[in-house]
């Protein structure tokens, strides 16, 4: 299974670091850092810390008021996952970067993959069970 996984600030290095790990062990991990905080302290730290892999996807989002950068998220991460074409999008937290990571997957979410062709035996369940969008969307 293809995962993205969505990370932009501090709270999502911490959570991402242990999942990560795991989930490489059986999927391939698309790691995407919007970039929401980017400055050595407050990111590359935490990579180098926690041993994050480099991400495969570095926006380089930055500041901004709340809209104007939560916009160019949305844009950016939309292209991403248009790209690469992912069986499931991991989000983490309440940040903008969870805002637009979680909005850009919002309507493939509750379509559970048949928007792209996937026979019901490979849409992923949400996480209360049953077909995708049966109990609203993954994220």
């Amino acid at each position: 299974m293809k995962v993205i996984s969505v990370v932009g600030a501090r709270p999502q290095f911490v959570k991402c670091a242990p999942v990560s790990q795991e989930l490489r062990r059986v999927h391939e991990e698309v790691l995407v850092h919007i970039g929401q905080h980017y400055d050595y302290g407050l990111s590359e730290v935490f990579f180098c810390d926690l041993g994050i892999p480099a991400p495969d996807y570095h926006l380089d989002i930055g500041s901004g008021s709340h809209g104007a950068q939560t916009g160019r998220m949305l844009a950016a991460v939309e292209e991403v996952i248009g790209k690469e074409e992912p069986d499931l999008v991991l989000v983490y937290g309440d940040t903008n970067s969870t805002l637009a990571g979680g909005a850009c997957v919002g309507e493939d979410a509750r379509a559970g993959g048949a928007r792209r062709g996937r026979a019901p035996e490979q849409r992923f369940p949400d996480a209360r069970g049953g077909e995708p969008g049966a109990h609203g969307s993954l994220f």
